[in-house]
């Protein structure tokens, strides 16, 4: 069972991240169930030795005593001797996901490990659910209980006390929120048609541009390609993102500056991703999953998917050949600030 479920075990696989575990806690989770899994099958049939042993001539009365050649068991490698077969496995992680956000995240194992680099380069979108709170001041109130939220370093929100009601402002509408997801949606996608340094006057680059395969060719901030509220039921309100290169971090920070946008206050609850590139929620693996058997399917299961993926975007960058012109500063091209709005527009 050992090296036959180690040779099964090269590819990616997703797994639903849940809140508060940390990404590497996770991995060595992972690696500790792998391991087990590979450890508990049955331990090969020792090999054969001849040994002569000492011992009285067989069908003789005589008390001497004499050497007879025997076969015999070798215990070199058996697991009381030597330890565990395996004792060490090479995953790789994806995007990460930070300690408060949840999710799905994508592993790589064995030979997977390189394709999760090929993963990075094809500059894929990931899809993110935020649950965000707003209010005029720092007090919140939500589903008939009294809280008083705080704002971190992270613009995450989290409750502290009990305190007094604070009622939700009536200027904040939903026209007004998409008419400001709308204007966040287009400043970042003229910066991605920048950073992708596509000819917009090419038949290829308005294929591209009808098919949503425009990428970045090189490193660059966080871009959204998408963004719309899915719910609004004042003062909780539900944002879904389409966006690459981007962190947590930068994700609670721009839902920061939505309530400003809003003339209020917009705290970030909870992040969850729900798809990363290919992988979605329906292919993550969840806590109780994680075993040698079920990530070996995954990884089957995954396979087709990935290679089929993964091709395209090398045949696209290779078709496109798109070279960063002489001088580019990734610095001065993007968004002037986290969604590239003004100040008091929308409003």
């Amino acid at each position: 069972m050992g090296s036959a479920g180690l040779s099964r075990l090269h590819g990616l696989f997703a797994v639903y991240k849940p809140p508060g575990l940390k990404w590497k806690h996770l991995r060595d989770t992972v690696e500790l169930q792998l391991l087990k899994g590979l450890n508990a099958g049955k331990p090969p049939t020792p090999k054969q030795r001849v040994r002569f042993l000492l011992g009285p001539m067989e069908g003789s009365e005589e008390t001497e005593l004499t050497l007879t050649a025997t076969s015999v068991p070798s215990l070199v490698n058996h697991p009381l001797v030597c330890g565990p077969a395996f004792t060490h496995l090479k995953i790789g992680m994806g995007h990460r996901l930070d300690t408060q956000a949840s999710g799905v995240l994508v592993l790589g194992v064995g030979h997977g490990c390189r394709l999760l680099t090929d993963m990075y380069d094809a500059h894929l979108t990931k899809r993110i659910l935020w649950g965000s709170t707003q209010a005029i001041t720092k007090h919140f109130f939500n589903d008939r209980t009294l809280r008083r939220g705080c704002n971190d370093d992270n613009n995450y929100w989290r409750t502290c006390a009990l305190t007094t009601t604070c009622l939700f402002p009536d200027h904040v509408t939903r026209e007004k929120l998409d008419r400001i997801l709308a204007m966040i949606q287009g400043s970042h996608q003229k910066a991605l048609v920048m950073y992708s340094n596509l000819d917009l006057k090419t038949q290829e680059a308005y294929e591209m541009a009808v098919r949503g395969l425009i990428r970045p060719m090189n490193k660059s901030p966080m871009l959204i390609t998408g963004i719309r509220c899915l719910h609004f039921a004042p003062p909780e309100f539900l944002l879904e993102v389409q966006c690459m290169h981007e962190t947590q971090k930068e994700l609670r920070k721009l839902v920061h500056e939505i309530g400003l946008e809003l003339k209020t206050t917009a705290v970030c609850s909870q992040v969850r991703r729900t798809r990363d590139g290919f992988f979605t929620l329906d292919s993550a693996l969840l806590r109780t999953q994680w075993d040698l058997r079920n990530i070996q399917d995954a990884i089957r299961a995954a396979a087709p998917q990935v290679a089929a993926e993964l091709e395209k975007s090398l045949a696209r960058r290779l078709d496109t050949k798109q070279l960063p012109s002489p001088g580019w500063s990734w610095e001065s091209q993007g968004p002037s600030s986290t969604f590239g709005l003004e100040r008091g527009a929308g409003h």
